[in-house]
């Protein structure tokens, strides 16, 4: 290339000449790079615009277009889609899956190890806290919700973890986890937790066994003698209330019985009053009338007579007397 030697003072310069030549490599060059700018952000997708190295704007789906590399750079997360974390285990490829006991053993609130495995879904919130406030947001998600977990199960007895806290247990570790994550201006929603199992550790659990074992025959146990008292008990009740009631009957019938005694007393008094003699014989043949029926009747001869009988049976049909 050709310079040009222009005098500046008493120095002389020389300056390059220009290859106008080349203006159409470099014009095709400059729209080349300006054509990287367009972008495309998909449906589930938000797309978050960096100036320099830091965040500027937010576009939404469609095509879009930002200033080329280095000036502007965008990240395109996917703010629908419903990720997921594994706790105490990992899935592998070919459907098996791996224990990881450094994540899974942990302590009760009874002092008792248990092996628990978990779930985490998730899904981001707000993109610009996702990629600006945290590094490694799948890890920080696995250590939080770890350390969430350790401490709603460390609040509860392992009987309770085992067997009906399990809800509780899943309901509290998601709570505890999002406000760890909201301490952490995370960007991060958590959509579900899900216990997998949660058991004793293999080296005891025959014995964890025959203890649930025994629990349940206690419960059966309990539930029998429960069905025969609520069986036993009403009838009860009602031949309570049978005898109640034949007492109250008696009760009155002997009330009643009294007061027409009484007035028939009163009545008879009365009528003894007006004539003694008479009402004397009629209450004495009245007696007799009530009491000779029930005896037997004996005649004893007078000793004069010339016969002599010692017993006349005047009832046959009740035996001999002596």
């Amino acid at each position: 290339m050709a310079n040009r030697r222009v005098m500046v003072g008493d120095q002389e310069i020389q300056i390059p000449d220009f290859n106008f030549r080349l203006l159409p490599f470099l014009g095709a060059a400059l729209a080349l790079w300006l054509f990287t700018g367009v972008y495309m952000v998909g449906p589930d997708e938000v797309g978050v615009v960096r100036t320099f190295g830091e965040y500027t704007r937010v576009a939404q789906s469609g095509l879009n277009y930002h200033l080329p590399y280095p000036i502007e750079q965008v990240n395109t997360p996917a703010v629908t889609e419903v990720k997921r974390v594994e706790i105490g285990f990992r899935t592998l490829r070919d459907g098996q899956y791996r224990t990881v006991e450094k994540e899974s053993l942990m302590l009760t609130g009874d002092e008792n190890i248990v092996d628990a495995e978990m779930i985490v879904q998730y899904k981001i919130k707000d993109p610009v806290k996702y990629l600006f406030r945290i590094v490694q947001p799948e890890l920080t998600v696995r250590e939080a919700a770890e350390a969430s977990l350790r401490t709603v199960v460390g609040r509860n007895k392992i009987d309770e973890t085992l067997t009906t806290g399990k809800f509780q247990i899943q309901e509290g570790t998601k709570i505890q986890l999002q406000l760890i994550l909201d301490k952490y201006d995370s960007g991060i929603h958590v959509v579900a937790v899900q216990l997998q199992d949660v058991s004793p550790p293999k080296e005891v659990i025959g014995a964890f066994k025959d203890v649930a074992s025994a629990k349940e025959d206690k419960n059966r146990m309990v539930n029998q003698a429960e069905g025969y008292r609520n069986d036993v008990m009403p009838k009860a009740r009602g031949a309570a209330e049978a005898m109640i009631r034949d007492a109250e009957g008696f009760k009155q019938a002997r009330i009643k019985r009294s007061e027409g005694d009484a007035a028939k007393f009163t009545t008879i008094l009365k009528e003894y009053r007006k004539a003694k003699s008479i009402t004397q014989k009629r209450l004495y043949l009245e007696t007799m009338e009530q009491v000779l029926p029930n005896i037997e009747k004996i005649i004893i001869p007078d000793k004069n007579s010339g016969n002599m009988l010692n017993l006349l049976n005047l009832n046959p049909g009740k035996g001999e007397q002596k």
